[in-house]
């Protein structure tokens, strides 16, 4: 039987005018984020990037990809959509700072079951915020309606990011690292972008709401709020530091926490001795703690316990890396230090 009835894209559930709209909105955002070697553009096939512009001697290209994980569930029960294209290029630039990279640029994908134009909008603003926090031009991405894929109002964000980096000044270096190489730790703004599926259980099994005040000493209105704090992106406080070739590793502390993260940068005969009374722990993590009924060390490999970052220096140059870093918007202090270890690479004691 031939079917006389028209059935176009947007009866099928994809708007195409919806993403038309989505676009135009974003426009100036984007330019916003412009930077040397890219005056990002929509509507291109692929973004371009001049690396002639940048004046390095004999660099190499470093990458990462990444999403927000179940963090965007408690955005889109909350229908605050503004924070989490941070926490977005946080996850992504945070690592390629690990290797000491500059961010060049960035891409997202957005995608949902029903595309929304205020809700993409608000998304791609946070990106776009992102991208200009640690001058990281974005260049393109993709807005992706899927119907049937996703649960109505629900998306799912990934994004990649591309750095550069001069070749003696990859970090971590390893060769460099001895006993007795102090560990500075870097503040983290809360759970950053791990611990959610977590998080979301314990609220879900005690039956907490999100829009009231939240049970731990912080400066927002809602524990909502509180939980949506988007993830700090630390590359403009440390990209000096690494040029001037001051320090000897960086580990972003992301899933797998203190514990799991501090030894992928660790030589095998070294270890990290962490002095756990020396920062202060958030108080988002005690309540959180108490709630789980979890001892310290799951939690201690599951969050991020107040550290978004940590710093291997030598014991001569720590003085120098806190100077500056009492200049940037990071509580930074020193926090363990790096010891022998004769039984297994980078345990913490």
């Amino acid at each position: 039987m031939i079917n006389t009835q028209k059935i176009d894209y947007k009866q099928a559930g994809v708007d195409i005018d919806a993403g038309n709209k989505v676009v135009q909105s974003i426009s100036s955002l984007v330019a916003q984020t412009a930077r040397l070697g890219a005056q990002p553009k929509l509507g291109s096939f692929g973004g371009l990037f001049d690396l002639k512009e940048l004046g390095y001697h004999d660099p190499l290209l470093v990458s990462s990809t990444d999403g927000v994980g179940t963090k965007l569930k408690l955005a889109t029960l909350l229908n605050k959509h503004n924070t989490v294209g941070q926490d977005l290029v946080a996850m992504c630039v945070n690592d390629i700072v690990a290797q000491g990279a500059e961010p060049l640029f960035f891409l997202d994908y957005f995608a949902t079951s029903k595309l929304t134009p205020h809700q993409a909008t608000e998304v791609i603003s946070g990106i776009a915020r992102g991208c200009k926090l640690c001058n990281c031009a974005l260049i393109g991405g993709e807005t992706a309606e899927m119907p049937g894929m996703y649960k109505d109002n629900e998306y799912d964000l990934a994004g990649f990011v591309v750095g550069i980096v001069e070749r003696t000044h990859v970090l971590p270096k390893k060769d460099e690292m001895k006993a007795g190489d102090v560990i500075i730790g870097l503040s983290s703004s809360g759970p950053h972008s791990n611990g959610y599926s977590l998080i979301r259980k314990l609220i879900e099994l005690h039956n907490i709401p999100l829009d009231q005040p939240a049970p731990f000493a912080t400066q927002h209105k809602t524990l909502g709020d509180a939980l949506l704090e988007p993830t700090y992106i630390y590359s403009s406080a440390l990209l000096p530091l690494s040029k001037q070739q001051l320090l000897k590793g960086i580990a972003h502390i992301t899933g797998g926490g203190l514990i799991e993260n501090i030894p992928r940068i660790l030589p095998v005969h070294l270890a990290a001795e962490l002095d756990a009374t020396s920062w202060k722990i958030p108080p988002v993590f005690t309540w959180l703690q108490q709630l789980a009924n979890l001892d310290d060390h799951e939690m201690q490999r599951t969050f991020n316990m107040g550290i978004g970052m940590i710093l291997i220096v030598d014991v001569a140059l720590v003085d120098q890396v806190l100077t500056h870093l009492t200049t940037t918007e990071f509580k930074a202090q020193a926090i363990g230090k790096l010891t022998d270890s004769a039984d297994k690479q980078g345990v913490i004691k």
